[in-house]
């Protein structure tokens, strides 16, 4: 039997066993083979958020015209200039957007959009064109590329118990770890840590069994490095009491503790608003505003914000008129967010998008999002975009480095 059908079949795999899937990085964190001084966080926004309702163009009649229902009314709308402002629920991060730590990029997309939300989700985390499949996503191939080149390679952490497509290369993958000391105490099983030690000696090989207990010795020894090293920290910074802002507030930890990760991955869910947008929306995009803005106060005062780059997205947009069930149907471009110290165009980076000349009722797309993606490759990871996006782009004068 092959390793790989073994796994697949194996009981064991299930529960604890999920971990080794991640070992690799997990064991040259151990190794302290890790080098890197800059952070990139990635907020992925899952079901399609109506960045019109997130960004409002509240200076734009059509607006209204398309929306009569759930509009956000104008006296709501925390104004950003004549033409944008945010929704209500994001009133945490006035602060941040007039501190200058924030950039909203307008009307991001792609060429021939899918409105499905697993492909377009493919297709943003693996960087490819809307026809082209791709197995390996861009952070993966982001990792890969520096492995073949680099003595130390750098890593990533998704603060999840599940890897996404993003975090996979073909040689290198990212890591799960929702939460270190929950590692550490998995791999401290009496089950698991009698099989560790029991086969400690035995000659390993990388089939069938062999294969799971040495991925099971190597992340023993990791779980016990990712807890001590994670632990020297402690975030003194209130973060609010949801998903999300338990996301964060170990990623922080992971950031001032001094794991010399450079990509973190976390999710928020829930944006998928067919009907009754308004509610829905409005409390998804609270717990996002609230968890955000605590995160970069928090890296702020421990003296990180200057070396870290945070980027959220959503697969799509949705489109520009309401549908009757006071929501709205899948859409195209859409609003991303880049916060961090170091933003050489603050505020709202582009126009805001244009309601008059729509793709059959949706918004036709200004920014390819791999502009975005070559911007944080080239400017703040270090690494040519062309190695990792398999062609060139040409990026955007966001961030200084």
């Amino acid at each position: 039997m092959q390793r790989r059908n073994f796994l697949k079949n194996t009981a064991l795999i299930s529960g604890a066993f999920m971990v080794p899937a991640f070992l690799k990085p997990l064991e040259a964190i151990a190794k302290g083979d890790l080098t890197g001084h800059k952070n990139l966080v990635i907020i992925q926004l899952s079901g399609g958020n109506d960045g019109l309702n997130t960004v409002i163009p509240y200076g734009n009649d059509i607006y209204y015209q398309k929306r009569k229902t759930i509009a956000i009314n104008k006296p709501d709308i925390i104004t950003l200039n004549d033409m944008q402002g945010l929704n209500p629920n994001l009133s945490a991060l006035k602060e941040i957007y007039d501190q200058g730590w924030m950039s909203i990029v307008n009307s991001v997309g792609y060429p021939n959009p899918d409105r499905s939300h697993f492909r377009s989700m493919d297709i943003w985390q693996t960087a490819s064109d809307s026809d082209k499949f791709l197995s390996t996503g861009w952070i993966g191939r982001y990792l890969d590329s520096n492995c073949q080149t680099c003595k130390n390679p750098y890593t990533a952490i998704e603060v999840d118990d599940t890897l996404s497509l993003a975090m996979k290369g073909n040689s290198m993958k990212g890591i799960a770890v929702q939460d270190p000391y929950k590692l550490f105490q998995t791999t401290r099983e009496p089950f698991f840590k009698d099989l560790v030690h029991e086969h400690g000696d035995t000659n390993l090989n990388e089939d069938n069994l062999g294969y799971l207990y040495k991925t099971m010795i190597e992340t023993y020894s990791s779980a016990d490095y990712i807890q001590k090293t994670s632990k020297t920290y402690n975030v003194t910074a209130q973060y609010p009491n949801t998903g999300l802002g338990y996301q964060l507030k170990n990623v922080s930890k992971f950031i001032n503790s001094g794991l010399d990760t450079r990509v973190y991955y976390v999710s928020l869910s829930g944006f998928d608003t067919h009907v009754g947008q308004q509610n829905q929306q409005g409390r998804q995009l609270k717990i996002y505003g609230d968890a955000v803005a605590a995160f970069i106060k928090d890296l702020k005062a421990t003296g990180k914000l200057d070396d870290t780059l945070v980027m959220t997205f959503s697969e799509f947009g949705r489109r520009v008129e309401q549908n009757a069930s006071n929501g709205t149907d899948h859409g195209t471009a859409n609003n991303v967010f880049v916060y961090g110290g170091k933003l050489k165009k603050q505020g709202i980076f582009n126009d805001a998008p244009d309601l008059t000349t729509l793709d059959n009722g949706d918004l036709k797309y200004q920014v390819d999002f791999r502009d975005i993606y070559a911007t944080l490759l080239d400017k703040w990871l270090d690494v040519s975009n062309a190695q990792v996006l398999t062609k060139s782009f040409a990026g955007l004068d966001l961030v200084s480095v």
